[in-house]
């Protein structure tokens, strides 16, 4: 397998391989953001990519919202789209690295951008960067996808077994809210910090 590191991630936005990429918020994060009320928590947005949901949460008044991506070329593309987001709240960094404490993480495409060898180690470092009772809410994949090369797939029973050491899950079930092309290949997370 391909060592999956910021080469490889700017390897891939060099050759426009961005098929992660869906051109705006997804249904589910944007329904979710929708029933937030507190503007000032801090919310995190790791391996952001072109970081739509952090786009429409500046736009909704959360101005507490950091993004990070190893990849530069992420950072620049977000940045070229929304100028006016706060330089000091793009982080560009391995999220292993990443210091901090929020009270919302938001996972989008970033879990199985991972070898799943990692997954250990996400999770740890999820839990670590959370609030006492922060969330980390989104979306996981919930079908097998490749074992070579991103996206890496799972499912909820092998997600149960990970998580549960580290988070309540106060919402974990397939995701009824999908955009098209991931139909019933989701799930909806929101777990809780242990």
């Amino acid at each position: 397998m391909e060592t999956i590191d910021k080469n490889y991630w700017e390897k891939r936005w060099e050759n426009k391989q961005t098929g992660w990429d869906t051109g705006s918020i997804t249904t589910p994060l944007k329904n979710y953001f929708d029933q937030l009320s507190n503007k000032n928590i801090s919310i995190l947005i790791p391996g952001c990519g072109n970081a739509y949901e952090a786009e429409y949460l500046f736009e909704q008044k959360f101005k507490n919202t950091y993004i990070i991506d190893i990849a530069p070329q992420a950072l620049t593309s977000f940045s070229t789209r929304v100028p006016h987001f706060p330089a000091s709240q793009l982080i560009c960094d391995d999220f292993f690295n990443h210091q901090g404490q929020y009270d919302l993480i938001v996972e989008q495409t970033f879990f199985c951008a991972l070898d799943p060898a990692q997954r250990e180690a996400y999770i740890q470092k999820m839990h670590a960067l959370l609030k006492p009772t922060g969330k980390l809410i989104g979306l996981l994949f919930n079908i097998p996808l490749n074992t070579e090369h991103p996206p890496f797939g799972g499912n909820k029973n092998e997600y149960e077994k990970q998580f549960s050491p580290y988070f309540n899950f106060k919402y974990f079930d397939l995701c009824y809210n999908s955009i098209k092309p991931r139909a019933n290949n989701e799930l909806f997370i929101v777990l809780e910090k242990r």
